[in-house]
């Protein structure tokens, strides 16, 4: 199985960055930018599966799963050749560069799906996939298809996967409290340094983890002779206060008809309280009805809040099997 899936993902092509500066759009129709793999790039696509990464991420996160993910479906299907398409959300990655309508919340980065799969011509995606942030951002589209927001020729998701993302509002005993002291850290810092080594050495000599100055030092692009982030960190600050008021239970107990919400929890995750596993874990207990879609709840062993990286193999093996029957 290892041979096989290295020997697909060898064949696997990163087919284009989209929105790039040789295609300018005009004002009115820009769009947030974006990264697709398919499986087999020389025939059509015939299933899409969208990934939405978290706050103060990109795109590039999930380029090394959705490898993975795709050599698995095209392993176990040879007949379909699905293709993901990673967003980078407003705020974020190359979307930072784009000139997109406030108000910069969670509502907004969800349209923003709508938008480009309107804009570029595409069929409605089958999958969507959020982690953290972008968990209730897939969650808002899921809504948002439903009540006909973005025009009556939507197609809703057949599978909606909220990665380790809490549906309801962030508990104020648990407000995230480590992300807000990143964020007044980033604000404190100049906008340009030196250079990325610089800055993971500045903040673990503030405190931080190797681990997680690593993965701030990720979020930035070389200017000149120096180094600036890929997110506008005001913008992204907003899209996080958002993050944090959204509640999607209503939506969860009375889903989409046709459509199944994976909610995937990290067995170590923080994230997460005893009043809302067992309110999830009620819910995905009870029957459907032919009117309303499916609720599901499942646990990634060993891993943490960044289950991409913490259990790539094990968030495949629950992943692939499950889209493939979407």
């Amino acid at each position: 199985m290892a041979a096989s899936l290295r020997i697909r993902n060898s064949s696997l092509l990163l087919t284009r960055f989209l929105n790039s500066a040789t295609l300018p759009r005009p004002r009115s129709l820009q769009t947030i930018a974006y990264e697709e793999l398919r499986a087999n790039p020389e025939k059509p696509y015939t299933s899409t599966a969208v990934f939405i990464h978290g706050f103060l991420g990109s795109s590039r996160n999930w380029r090394s799963f959705s490898r993975n993910l795709l050599a698995s479906l095209s392993n176990s299907s040879p007949s379909s050749n699905w293709r993901t398409v990673m967003l980078d959300m407003r705020n974020h990655g190359k979307s930072t560069e784009r000139e997109l309508n406030p108000p910069h919340n969670i509502e907004s980065a969800a349209k923003d799906l709508a938008d480009l799969v309107k804009a570029e011509d595409w069929p409605w995606p089958e999958v969507v996939v959020g982690h953290s942030m972008g968990g209730k951002v897939a969650l808002q589209f899921a809504e948002s298809c439903s009540r006909g927001d973005y025009g009556h020729s939507v197609l809703s998701p057949k599978q909606l996967w909220v990665l380790d993302s809490v549906p309801g509002k962030v508990n104020p005993e648990n407000r995230n409290d480590e992300v807000r002291d990143v964020l007044a850290t980033l604000q404190s810092l100049p906008k340009q340094f030196p250079s990325r080594k610089w800055l993971v050495s500045h903040l673990m000599e503030l405190g931080y983890s190797k681990a997680l100055s690593d993965w701030i030092g990720t979020n930035v692009k070389k200017v000149g002779d120096h180094e600036t982030w890929i997110f506008d960190l005001e913008n992204a600050k907003e899209m996080f206060d958002s993050y944090c008021e959204k509640s999607y239970w209503n939506l969860l107990e009375k889903p989409p008809k046709g459509m199944e919400i994976i909610i995937l929890r990290a067995e170590k995750s923080d994230r997460w309280d005893k009043d809302a596993i067992e309110r999830i874990e009620k819910l995905a207990s009870e029957r459907g009805s032919d009117s309303l879609g499916k609720v599901s709840f499942c646990v990634l062993p060993n891993a943490g809040h960044w289950v991409h990286v913490d259990s790539p193999k094990g968030l495949l093996e629950i992943m692939a099997p499950k889209i493939l029957c979407s």
